[in-house]
C-alpha cells in the first residue's frame, strides 16, 4: 500500500512539473453514466466532469448497495492520438449503506477519449479507495468505465 502511494506521489509531481499544454481540453464539461466493479465503496452512478483550464473536477454520485458520492482532482496530460488523455488525481468519498457509512480517500488513473463528431467521452479508470472511518482498509478492485454527454 505505501508502494502504489508512493507512486501515486510521484506520477502527481511529475505531471505538476511537466510543461502544460498549450491547448485546453476538446470538451468543458461532460454528464454521464459510471460503470465500476462491485467491491468499492463508489460504483456504478452518475458522472459529471467540469474541466477547469487542463484539469478536471469530477462527482461521482454512485448508487446500489448503498449510496454514495465522490470528488475527484485530475490532471489531464494528452497522450499522441488526437482526443486522447491520459489523466492522474486524487480526492475523497463518503459511502452510507444498510450496515455503516464509509469515509476515504480515493486515487484515479486512466485514459479519456472525446469523440470529434459527436457529444461523447468515454473514460476507462482505476479508481482505488482507502477507506479511513468505519472500517480501516484498502481497496484495490475500483476499475471503472464511464460514457458521457459532453457539452
Amino acid at each position: 500500500m505505501k508502494k502504489l502511494f508512493l507512486l501515486l506521489v510521484v506520477a502527481l509531481a511529475f505531471s505538476l512539473n511537466t510543461k502544460a499544454q498549450d491547448e485546453s481540453s476538446s470538451y468543458k464539461d461532460a454528464i454521464g453514466i459510471r460503470l465500476g466493479s462491485s467491491v468499492p465503496a463508489i460504483k456504478n452512478g452518475i458522472t459529471y466532469k467540469h474541466f477547469i483550464g487542463n484539469n478536471a473536477i469530477e462527482g461521482i454520485l454512485s448508487f446500489g448497495d448503498g449510496v454514495g458520492i465522490c470528488g475527484l482532482y485530475e490532471i489531464h496530460k494528452p497522450l499522441s492520438t488526437e482526443n486522447l488523455q491520459w489523466l492522474i488525481g486524487f480526492g475523497g468519498y463518503v459511502g452510507f449503506n444498510n450496515s455503516s457509512s464509509n469515509v476515504g480517500a480515493a486515487g484515479i488513473i486512466g485514459l479519456d477519449y472525446k469523440f470529434n463528431q459527436i457529444p461523447l467521452n468515454l473514460t476507462l479508470d482505476w479508481k482505488p479507495e482507502l477507506n479511513i472511518i468505519s472500517k480501516v482498509g484498502f481497496e484495490a478492485a475500483g476499475v471503472g468505465f464511464s460514457a458521457r454527454f459532453t457539452f
